[in-house]
């Protein structure tokens, strides 16, 4: 399993929720697009953690983090399955909580801390057991919270993710 992410505009966000399949055309479109769009210096609108969504989950929900960016607050109504449950989204007043939360933790809040026995008895996705410190240590992601920190905002005023 995987965890990937888009940002949307707040029209895009409107018929996506109006429109689920609509919405799972255009985000895989935008995942396949991923590379163009930080051509002209413009940020990506999607975000590949790959398999380490359930380790910043099990992290966040450890410093006891305001918002669930791993898996969405909001339910899209009438979305089908798309690989892993239907998918979730943050409106915009949520990424902005994000926005300004994520703006006050220090790089290292995330791991600060953190025991391998913790991880062990997390049972995380993927089974990371006795690896877990060294994987945390070579994992890309508090680059990536930070990358989300430093300015990695939804596309316009209003955006969603």
């Amino acid at each position: 399993m995987i965890g990937e992410y888009a940002r949307l505009t707040p029209a895009e966000l409107e018929r996506a929720v109006r429109d689920p399949s609509w919405a799972l055309e255009f985000i895989y479109e935008l995942i396949e697009a991923g590379a163009d769009e930080t051509a002209g210096g413009r940020q990506p609108r999607c975000l590949d953690i790959d398999k380490a969504w359930d380790t910043l989950g099990f992290l966040l929900r450890r410093i006891e983090f305001p918002v669930d960016i791993v898996h969405g607050e909001e339910k899209i109504p009438g979305a089908e399955d798309w690989g892993y449950g239907p998918p979730r989204y943050l409106p915009p007043d949520r990424v902005h909580a994000t926005a300004a939360a994520l703006g006050e933790l220090p790089s290292d809040a995330l791991v600060r801390g953190v025991k391998e026995a913790e991880l062990a008895e997390a049972d995380l996705y993927p089974n990371i057991a006795g690896e877990g410190l060294q994987w945390l240590k070579s994992s890309p992601l508090p680059g990536r919270v930070d990358v989300v920190r430093d300015g990695r905002r939804p596309p316009g005023p209003g955006g969603a993710v």
